[in-house]
């Protein structure tokens, strides 16, 4: 890893092009990376042997995470190890389930993904206690899909017994039995819309906007 930081940053000192990159520059690449591994591993589910391939496009990703660190390092914020070091604490502050706080293992596992899911949330909460609204934090920049999917999680997470209590309803739609059928419904949708002269991507995104709204339920 090591080695890999001190090649950037000697493209950085060395490389025009690498030395005029900025965080701002850097988006669409990060963007365009991390859905070239989901592409990679959507094509290892189907069959192929795309090993390779993934190992290459993680390493694209993890470029991209350097880059920045050492754009970061550069203007005197935080380095790469600085990065690696919050992760870390990150994982084994919100995991106390399997970390102690120390870091060692605990001697005994939950056994449900609900119970750690809960255990999660609560750390997440202790964390940051201003935050009283379960749709805080999400990425509005999600694809609206993503965005939806996350947002009825939240909705549905924060409406668990002794967490607060989330009035947003929604009545769900008649779902077809298999992804496949739920896919072409979902292309039907957006054909329609097209005809019609909507955006399903905006439409989408602005109801999910209306859901999410503190004052309101979705209609």
């Amino acid at each position: 890893m090591a080695v890999l930081v001190q090649k950037i940053a000697s493209l950085r000192e060395h490389c025009p092009w690498m030395g005029a990159l900025t965080h701002e520059s850097l988006v669409e690449y990060l963007i365009e990376e991390a859905y070239e591994v989901v592409d990679s591993i959507e094509a290892g589910a189907s069959g192929s042997d795309t090993a390779d391939e993934l190992r290459g496009e993680l390493g694209d990703v993890l470029l991209q995470v350097v880059l920045h660190a050492r754009l970061a390092e550069e203007q005197g914020r935080f380095t790469f190890d600085d990065v690696a070091r919050a992760i870390t604490d990150k994982m084994v502050r919100r995991n106390p389930h399997v970390f102690r706080p120390d870091g060692s293992l605990q001697d005994s596992f939950p056994a449900t993904v609900e119970e750690i899911v809960e255990k999660w949330d609560a750390v997440k909460k202790a964390e940051r206690p201003e935050r009283t609204d379960p749709f805080e934090g999400i990425p509005s920049h999600l694809p609206a899909l993503a965005l939806a999917q996350k947002s009825l999680d939240r909705a549905e997470r924060a409406a668990r017994p002794g967490s607060p209590s989330s009035s947003r309803t929604i009545a769900a739609a008649e779902v077809p039995e298999s992804e496949a059928a739920l896919g072409d419904l979902l292309l039907a949708v957006v054909a329609g819309s097209r005809e019609k002269g909507f955006d399903a991507e905006r439409a989408l995104r602005a109801a999910v906007r209306r859901y999410q709204a503190p004052d309101g339920e979705a209609t």
